[in-house]
């Protein structure tokens, strides 16, 4: 009888463990989620490149479309009030403080995400396809970029699913 119950365990628990680790659905990731947290993490050291709170969306359509955009709050206003006239230096702050990008996304058997970028704030990234680790848990999804845009590391990011998303509004 012992061993009819821990095979019976044996099973219970490796049917429980298989559910627990059930691949994500595609209709998991439809919607719009804004960004709570980006850590990028080169050589062992971890930074957040667009500061503690950053402010973002990521938009999933039902047909494969996405959108994600990631702005550093406090960026530096332009003095010229002409985003084409910003000195070097409020370019340079502006294009650090921002990633965006849109295309087609495609979602795979094993849960990640193949992005095909149609266009980008970053350049180096229009046309190209990218794949990208997504874990969804209720209304968290934890997103891993292992080719970051700023050269080296893996970046993962906090995503929180929105229903009714209202910006703060800047200062």
């Amino acid at each position: 009888m012992n061993r009819r119950m821990i095979l019976a365990g044996l099973i219970s628990a490796t049917s429980a463990a298989g559910i627990a680790h059930a691949e994500m659905r595609k209709d998991q990731i439809i919607g719009s989620w804004s960004v709570v947290s980006v850590v990028t993490e080169t050589d062992g050291k971890s930074t957040e490149p667009f500061g503690p709170t950053p402010q973002g969306m990521f938009i999933f359509t039902a047909d494969g479309y996405f959108s994600a955009n990631i702005v550093r709050p406090g960026r530096t206003k332009f003095a010229s009030k002409n985003r084409e006239a910003g000195s070097a230096e409020e370019n340079k702050e502006a294009v650090a403080g921002n990633i965006s990008t849109f295309g087609k996304y495609v979602f795979n058997s094993d849960g990640s995400i193949t992005l095909s970028i149609i266009g980008s704030n970053f350049p180096n990234w229009d046309g190209t396809q990218q794949r990208r680790a997504a874990k969804i848990v209720g209304d968290e999804m934890t997103y891993t970029n292992p080719t970051p845009s700023l050269g080296a590391g893996v970046s993962v990011l906090k995503l929180m699913r929105t229903n009714n998303w209202e910006p703060e509004s800047p200062n």
